[in-house]
């Protein structure tokens, strides 16, 4: 067998066309959507995702709204695919998680039935599948998705930022990216750090990533409502991923304690 991935996506190795051989639809529109009260679905914002020393840093708030009301305070929007990829999600979280069940099935699906892992192109080609088979919900406003895929490719030795827009372009990003209500005031910061900052992102190490991160996130919920700051009263702090050559990493509700504390004290 050749040891290069077939990423052809009509071949025995695509999960996403088994289901669909097997009667799985992806829901392209909703009937009636008149009857539907769009302010009452539910979104996830904000995230982002940047170049540092070892890797790549992903992180999000945990807040949840509907309209202009808070609906959850502990959403988890830095979801894991493999063992070397995470989705990172804004928009609609029903949406998103259906995504990324079917992503990481794919993947695995793609590894036992090939006896080898799906490359890079195939991982972010089946995203992209997705979000366009997705277009008549995110066009009717309930089902939209703008997701950042972050992966590590091993043959390469090198991490990959995509970002992508509602209908499914990808976009390969070089140094920092954001999405979400909050991501203009991050994006904003990030190339302020990242040209005139005292290192720039890709020199900074783990420590120093995640505590910008928190930071980021702490002053988009500044400015914009529906991204939520961290209240480590209720041990409520922002979800923060790391991946490197060694996959991903979640740093545990300890260490983003600490690193809240230290990242938030006044000189």
């Amino acid at each position: 067998m050749s040891d290069k991935p077939d990423n052809n996506f009509n071949g025995p190795g695509d999960f996403i066309d088994l289901l669909e051989r097997s009667g799985y639809s992806w829901p392209s529109a909703i009937q009636g959507l008149t009857t539907i009260d769009k302010a009452s679905v539910l979104q996830g914002t904000t995230v982002l995702a940047f170049h540092f020393k070892d890797g790549v840093i992903v992180a999000g708030d945990r807040r949840a709204t509907a309209g202009s009301a808070i609906m959850y305070e502990r959403c988890d929007k830095v979801i894991p695919i493999d063992d070397y990829s995470l989705m990172a999600i804004a928009g609609v979280p029903a949406t998103a998680f259906e995504m990324a069940r079917i992503l990481s099935h794919n993947f695995e699906y793609y590894r036992r039935s090939q006896l080898q892992p799906l490359s890079t192109e195939g991982k972010i080609r089946a995203l992209s599948k997705l979000l366009k088979d997705n277009i008549g919900l995110a066009l009717q406003g309930v089902g939209a998705v703008s997701p950042i895929f972050v992966t590590y490719d091993t043959k390469e030795a090198k991490p990959y930022i995509y970002f992508y827009d509602l209908l499914g372009a990808q976009f390969e990003i070089q140094t920092h990216t954001a999405t979400g209500s909050g991501s203009p005031v991050i994006r904003g910061i990030l190339e302020y750090e990242n040209l005139w900052g005292s290192k720039t992102l890709a020199e900074r190490n783990l420590k120093g990533a995640a505590q910008l991160a928190i930071r980021l996130l702490q002053t988009a919920a500044q400015f914009d409502s529906a991204t939520g700051q961290a209240r480590p009263e209720d041990k409520i702090y922002p979800i923060i991923a790391s991946i490197t050559e060694k996959g991903y990493r979640f740093m545990p509700e300890d260490e983003l304690a600490a690193l809240f504390l230290e990242s938030t004290k006044r000189k």
